[in-house]
């Protein structure tokens, strides 16, 4: 095994926590927003997202810390484009769950053979977050 770059994993997990904690501010904002005859069940979705974002924003602090790195207290930037149709707030939603993906790749890369236990983790991470993006994906196909 190669020697894990520790500065590199605990930024990126920076990173991670960042977003992760910026989508629970997105998608608490988005069941907020939904209306419509299908809105609590959308509703329930993205507020299942916003907890599910928090808990991985507490995970992700949990690996930095224990690496001894020091927990941001910043979110990512969130782009608001006050279009709140559900077809607008699920393309939306997909392109975060795309970008935190990648973030999830990332981290993958820079510990794969250096740590099992964080290569586990991101690859954890990346399954939940395919899976994600094909359920979004899925909830769009009634609006093509």
């Amino acid at each position: 095994m190669r020697e894990l770059d520790t500065e590199k994993t605990i930024n990126l997990l920076n990173t991670i926590m960042e977003f992760e904690l910026a989508g629970v501010v997105r998608y608490t904002h988005y069941s907020l927003m939904v209306t419509g005859p299908n809105r609590l069940s959308i509703v329930q979705f993205f507020q299942a997202q916003a907890t599910e974002s928090l808990l991985h924003a507490q995970q992700a602090g949990e690996i930095l810390t224990g690496l001894e790195g020091h927990p941001s207290q910043k979110i990512a930037p969130i782009e608001e484009t006050y279009q709140h149709t559900v077809k607008d707030i699920l393309q939306e939603s997909l392109s975060h769950e795309k970008t935190a993906l990648g973030l999830y790749k990332d981290l993958l890369d820079v510990v794969e053979n250096a740590s099992i236990y964080i290569e586990e983790y991101a690859r954890t991470l990346i399954g939940q977050e395919e899976l994600h993006t094909i359920e979004i994906k899925k909830m769009l196909r009634d609006f093509a």
